[in-house]
């Protein structure tokens, strides 16, 4: 405990010591009373007390800082913006399209699905049902054509049409399938 007071009175001496440092250098106004160089140090202070460790000085080093200069200007507005309204009102055109399709798809499947229990079917009821898949492949077709569907979806979709009505055919038998093999 003793040894770290003696390490420590130095240290408690500082102010008086410091109070004859003068940073500003020579001064020439009649204001002070002293005149001593920049960074001088009184008598009493001894070289030692630096090299002990207790005092270290060293050049204030302050960061580089770079300033960036931001413009405004006016321009349009953003071209995204105006993006973003065509993209929403092709969506809600594609969306009814689409629902459209579903729901021509559904009614056609439905009365194929009717006629296939059906059991006293006639041939001629599926003319009625025909009409319904023409009206299908049409809008199917437009929409194709104006980029709401891909082309292998709807011809996947018309091709589904077609099956299944010929399944129906087929198990009424008003349609015979051939083979390849039977017409060689």
């Amino acid at each position: 405990m003793a040894a770290a007071i003696h390490c420590l009175s130095p240290c408690l001496s500082l102010p008086s010591r410091f109070s004859k440092l003068s940073l500003n250098g020579p001064s020439t106004s009649s204001a002070t009373t002293h005149s001593t160089s920049s960074l001088s140090f009184s008598a009493t202070l001894s070289p030692n007390f630096f090299s002990k460790g207790y005092l270290a000085v060293s050049p204030l080093q302050r960061p580089v800082r770079h300033s960036i200069v931001c413009e405004v200007t006016t321009k349009k507005p953003d071209s995204a913006v105006k993006r973003a309204r065509q993209a929403e009102k092709r969506r809600i055109y594609n969306k009814s399209r689409k629902s459209e399709i579903k729901t021509r798809m559904k009614k056609v499947l439905e009365a194929l699905d009717g006629l296939k229990k059906k059991p006293d079917a006639a041939p001629e009821e599926v003319l009625s049902i025909e009409k319904l898949i023409g009206e299908a492949y049409s809008i199917i077709d437009k929409a194709v054509k104006v980029g709401t569907l891909h082309r292998n979806t709807g011809a996947r979709r018309k091709s589904r049409l077609a099956r299944r009505k010929k399944a129906v055919e087929i198990h009424h038998g008003w349609y015979t399938p051939t083979t390849e093999a039977a017409s060689a």
